[in-house]
Formats: structure tokens, C-alpha cells, sequence
């Protein structure tokens, strides 16, 4: 079984696959393969350089993401640009790992712009994390120091979180403690488990 995550920036995506792994789980997920494909050396880096300049290159080489994200999530035509760099090299990462691990009992594909990129055809059910507006703000500025705007401006370029969890499958609602949201999963994946992945689940159950 293919099970796709999703769910907006600050949701707790990341630790709810985290969850999943420690299940059992294998996870694929698309931020990693981003950071492999635009990896010093490689054809979309560079690309990327021709495309943006090289100050959004380190001084290694390495891609300087605090620069290009600055550069792309303030310039809708920039972004579009950069996604077709790199979304279709992603893909095709996503799809080889997926014929790989064809055989085991269940497989996350973690995109955060599942909806978005059509990668829901990809998945057999799709999971999408969702949270409270004030605990995402809390956790971005905390955790990753962005501004009420940065988190405004990432948030504009995604679907809203509504409407991905109205397309989803199931429904993990990540606002409480860490603990709790476990517990969700740990619920989830016994369901997923035994065979029983169609049942929509919303709110605090999953």
C-alpha cells in the first residue's frame, strides 16, 4: 500500500512520518529527494544557476536555500520556474523508489504539495496532517525563526489546508501534544494495518 502525506507548511508532517517509520513504515519523501537532485554537481543545480544567478549558490557550491526561497516565494513567476526544475526530477525519483519498494507491506510518500503536483495518483489513500493557525504560527517562528510575512507568503502558494484534508483519505489533526498526535498515528497504521484504508477520519480521531 502507498500512503501519501501531506498537509501544509507547519503541520508536523515530518514528525508524524516519523511516527510512521518507527511503525514500520518505509518513507519516501519528496524534500529529501529535492535536496539529492539539486545537489552540488548535478544537472538541475545547475540549471538553477543559469536560471537564478550564482549568488544563490554557497561558496562550496551547495545551493543557498534561505537566498533562493527569498528569491522565489516573493515572485510567483520565479517559483514557477524553480518548480519546473525541480518537480519532474523529483518525480522520477519518487517513482523508481516506488517500483523499489514495491513489495513491502506499506510505503509513506511524504509531498508536501502532494495535491498540487497531482502526486495523489500516485498513493492508494492519501493522509493529510493538519493543525490550528496560532500552534503553526507558534512553531515556524519558534522553530524555524520566520516572519509573520515569510509564513504568510509560503502559505499562499499551497493549496489550503481545508482543502487538502477535504481530498484526503484520513485526517490527523497535529494541534495538540506530540504524544497525543501519536497516538492518532499509532490508530491509523493499525487500521492500515488490517487491511482498512478507505474510511475518511477527521478532527482528533484518525
Amino acid at each position: 500500500m502507498i500512503l501519501g502525506l501531506t498537509g501544509s507548511i507547519g503541520s508536523g508532517k515530518s514528525f508524524v512520518s516519523e511516527c510512521l517509520r518507527e511503525l514500520g513504515s518505509t518513507v519516501i519523501d519528496a524534500d529529501e529527494i529535492a535536496r539529492e537532485v539539486t545537489a552540488p554537481g548535478t544537472p538541475a543545480l545547475e540549471e538553477i544557476a543559469r536560471e537564478f544567478g550564482r549568488d544563490v549558490l554557497t561558496r562550496d557550491g551547495a545551493l543557498d536555500r534561505g537566498t533562493l526561497a527569498r528569491r522565489v516565494f516573493s515572485d510567483p513567476a520565479a517559483l514557477a520556474k524553480l518548480e519546473a526544475i525541480v518537480h519532474p526530477r523529483v518525480r522520477l525519483r519518487e517513482e523508481a523508489l516506488l517500483l523499489e519498494y514495491r513489495d513491502r507491506p506499506l510505503v509513506v510518500l511524504e509531498v508536501p504539495l502532494l495535491f498540487e503536483t497531482g502526486a495523489e495518483a500516485l498513493c492508494d489513500a492519501v493522509l493529510c496532517v493538519t493543525v490550528d493557525e496560532e500552534t503553526r504560527r507558534a512553531r515556524l517562528v519558534q522553530d524555524r525563526g520566520m516572519t509573520g510575512d515569510q509564513i504568510d507568503q509560503r502559505l499562499s502558494r499551497q493549496m489550503p489546508e481545508a482543502e487538502k484534508a477535504r481530498r484526503a483519505d484520513h485526517v490527523i489533526d497535529n494541534s495538540g501534544s506530540r504524544e497525543a498526535t501519536r497516538k492518532l498515528v499509532e490508530k491509523l497504521y493499525d487500521r492500515l494495518a488490517n487491511g482498512r484504508r478507505t474510511t475518511h477520519t477527521s478532527g482528533e480521531s484518525a
